[in-house]
């Protein structure tokens, strides 16, 4: 068991450190005056998904998801161990 949580914590901190770098590689959320004129809704904007700002958001939804369920187990595992 207590493998188990040393390789848990290794891949915690490789989590947090790529998570932690994947937030600060992304732009930030304010449009300024350009969406007065509706220049946010443009082809770029509509297809933001496919973009690598879009790739950013997802690959950072799935570490921030694995980075709550990781601490959880080991916290469960401290609790229990």
């Amino acid at each position: 068991m207590e493998v188990l949580r040393i390789i848990l914590t290794i891949v915690f901190i490789l989590v947090c450190i790529a998570l932690t770098v994947l937030v600060l590689m992304q732009e930030g959320k304010q449009v300024g005056l350009g969406s007065i004129g509706g220049a946010a809704e443009t082809y770029w904007g509509k297809n933001k998904g496919r973009s690598m700002e879009g790739q950013l958001v997802k690959i950072t939804k799935i570490l921030a998801v694995s980075f709550i369920v990781i601490a959880l187990v080991l916290n469960i595992s401290r609790i229990w161990g």
